[in-house]
């Protein structure tokens, strides 16, 4: 019983995180991108980042070290 218990929740939980998809929407994009100096550049790269998660692909992330003073 209990490992039917444990398998219905993790089934349970599973399908409820693959379907709670959050994408950003064009507008949120265009909102981002008014603040950059090229707004076009970061449009594409935004709008191609979203494709490729949606695609189930890895983004790259860049990380910028720390500078301390």
């Amino acid at each position: 019983m209990k490992l039917f218990f444990k398998g219905f929740l993790l089934v349970l939980l599973s399908s409820v995180l693959v379907l709670e998809n959050n994408a950003i929407s064009n507008l949120q994009i265009s909102r981002i991108c008014r603040k950059e100096r090229k707004e076009k550049a970061c449009l594409k790269r935004l709008k191609l980042n979203r494709e490729l998660l949606d695609n189930g692909k890895p983004i790259e992330i860049p990380v910028y070290p720390y500078k301390s003073k």
